[in-house]
């Protein structure tokens, strides 16, 4: 049986899962109505991937004979000055995200509950490149800048984008 403590770790971070979703929805949202469909594309991909974040969480507090209990959930922002700023705040919404999976870490070793910080391995893993994506996203956009050129091809080039198998 998990440890109480782990289990509302985890239910904690099935809430930010989510809301991670939410805003990457909210941000592909105002992408398709500023006309930037590939950007928006790859921030519905974003939200499918937190999606499937929250569910493995989900799945794993449940087989280990935790209870899941579901949070209310904050409404993300919804305007947006730039895809710059989108991505900007991507990028510090995904190193906010690595440091609670480091504290739900640290939370299981300090309770010895050793498969949960195997799980949790496979989410710092996938955090390093969450966070090297999204960076790589906001030097893409310094880079186009105001040129809307540029921003059209990047915008093509988005839409391409695919859901990992890995994930």
């Amino acid at each position: 049986m998990i440890k109480k403590t782990v289990e509302k770790a985890i239910n904690d971070q099935i809430k930010q899962e989510i809301y991670s979703a939410y805003l990457y929805l909210s941000m592909s949202a105002y992408c398709e109505s500023v006309n930037l469909s590939g950007l928006g594309h790859w921030m519905r991909i974003q939200f499918d991937e937190e999606t499937a974040h929250a569910l493995r969480l989900f799945d794993f507090l449940i087989n280990r004979g935790g209870r899941v209990s579901l949070q209310a959930i904050e409404k993300p922002p919804a305007d947006f000055a730039s895809p710059l700023e989108i991505f900007q705040q991507a990028l510090q919404h995904e190193k906010k995200v690595t440091a609670m999976i480091e504290k739900l870490y640290e939370t299981a070793a300090k309770e010895n509950d050793y498969a949960t910080q195997v799980e949790l391995q496979w989410f710092i893993s996938e955090q390093v490149e969450e966070e090297k994506s999204a960076s790589a996203m906001v030097e893409q956009l310094k880079l186009v800048g105001k040129d809307n050129a540029a921003m059209l091809m990047l915008d093509r080039e988005l839409a391409a984008r695919t859901i990992e198998t890995s994930k």
